[in-house]
């Protein structure tokens, strides 16, 4: 029987429930740590509320720790044939061990905002692993571009020959881009981080329920007050994250483009280690850049992401709706696909080895063409007239290019400002407060040993 049916219902058509339920029972396993945790912070405030005793809250202490220690850290956990999602298999396993006591969890709660502190909690997990991966990836980029910011590259507009670059500059431009992602991420934490249980079903509760007490005990740094807008942030929270990740994802994907592009024979400036390519079945020469191309494929994907959770809601009143479910089923998995994205965009920067000397190969003569220009201005000739003295030189096989740069101009050639960029990025990082949610999972699962010693 489910939560919701009556004495008497009759028992749910099986092919209405498939439909229905989806992949909650599936996706739900990875909610079971945040929902156990919430469970215990809501019912240490119904004690504090007057509505269950101490000695109930010590016994529901005690079978939720036992559940965490025991089940989930362990991966025995599971959800039960029957069923319906997480919330339910916590209050039947509660029920089922402790009796009467296990159903009074449910005071002043709805699963409607069950699932809203449950997804927000998994979400700041999730943030978590994405900023430690992506101050890997960072650090990475930051550490090859300082061994190689005096290397020349060619840089392009247009896909034709413009203006000698060099790899520093190449690796640091992507580190700066993941500062500025990094940036809108935490923007969108700020409003994940913020607490909607005690909306119940989106219209609040007529019990005394402290919404700031299960605030400041589950590590949310504000609540969602309005218990309408509460519900409201269903959805909007999904999609502002998959907008983020959109912007990681523009990055990433651009990256391992020019990988593959500067792999390739045509361009040859760098080259991907053995274990990054594949071979082909008729020809022996071919060292294809198969991880590269699956990473741009696959962060290509993730930006349609916001997209396809857009559609799902649209047009959607305010109050819960069950489509909400369907942006579980895409957003869940896509999180752990763009974590593993950034992983091996890390593992690739790290063995990419870098070809010098190609600047001094005659098909890059004209990329030096300003060079020759600066050089006749700081001679005190006007631009406009060096520019086009250099365009007739050009024109007439005078010209010999300038090779010897001398750059100081701040985030150019030798001086790509990596300090100032990793500056940035420490600020980022450090407003995410990650410490501050941790310190609360630990003290929730310590409490039994308070109440113990009580």
């Amino acid at each position: 029987m489910k939560l919701w049916q009556k004495d008497g219902s009759q028992p749910t058509n099986r092919l209405i429930e498939s439909f229905t339920v989806g992949k909650d029972r599936e996706l739900d396993v990875l909610l079971a740590p945040f929902d156990l945790l919430g469970s215990i912070a809501h019912s240490i405030m119904l004690e504090k509320a007057g509505l269950l005793e101490s000695g109930e809250l010590k016994q529901i202490l005690e079978e939720c720790t036992r559940i965490f220690r025991e089940e989930i850290e362990t991966g025995r956990f599971e959800i039960e044939e029957g069923i319906e999602d997480v919330h339910s298999q916590i209050e039947f396993m509660l029920t089922r061990r402790i009796g009467d006591t296990g159903k009074k969890i449910h005071s002043g709660r709805s699963r409607n905002d069950q699932v809203l502190v449950d997804l927000k909690m998994y979400f700041r997990d999730r943030v978590e692993t994405i900023v430690t991966r992506v101050s890997k990836l960072f650090d990475t980029l930051q550490q090859r571009s300082e061994e190689h910011k005096a290397d020349l590259l060619p840089g392009y507009t247009h896909l034709q020959i413009a203006m000698p670059s060099s790899f520093g500059l190449w690796f640091g431009a992507y580190a700066e881009s993941l500062v500025d992602d990094l940036t809108v991420l935490q923007g969108v934490y700020r409003i994940i981080n913020k607490n909607p249980l005690g909306s119940g079903a989106g219209y609040g509760s007529g019990f005394p329920l402290d919404r700031r007490y299960t605030t400041e005990l589950l590590g949310f740094d504000d609540l969602n007050y309005n218990v309408v807008y509460a519900q409201m942030t269903r959805g909007k929270v999904e999609f502002a994250l998959a907008q983020a990740l959109g912007l990681f994802a523009g990055t990433l994907s651009r990256l391992a483009m020019d990988v593959c592009l500067y792999n390739s024979q045509n361009f040859s400036f760098l080259l991907l280690p053995e274990e990054m390519t594949t071979g082909s079945s008729i020809m022996p020469h071919k060292k294809n850049p198969d991880v590269a191309e699956i990473l741009r494929g696959k962060t290509n994907r993730l930006k349609g992401l916001a997209t396809e959770i857009a559609f799902v809601q649209s047009n959607l009143p305010s109050g819960y709706h069950r489509e909400f479910q369907i942006i579980k089923e895409v957003l869940l998995p896509a999180l752990d696909e763009f974590a593993e994205c950034l992983e091996i965009a890390e593992f690739m920067i790290s063995r990419l080895r870098v070809k010098p000397d190609l600047l001094e190969d005659p098909k890059f003569d004209l990329l030096f063409s300003v060079e020759n220009v600066n050089r006749k201005v700081v001679e005190g000739m006007p631009f406009r007239d060096a520019y086009r003295t250099v365009g007739n030189e050009i024109e007439n096989g005078s010209y010999v290019p300038l090779r010897n740069l001398n750059h100081t101009l701040l985030g150019s050639i030798g001086n790509p400002a990596n300090e100032e960029i990793r500056a940035a990025m420490n600020q980022v990082i450090s407003g995410f407060c990650f410490e501050k949610t941790h310190a609360a999972y630990e003290k929730l699962l310590s409490w039994v040993v308070k109440t113990s010693h009580q």
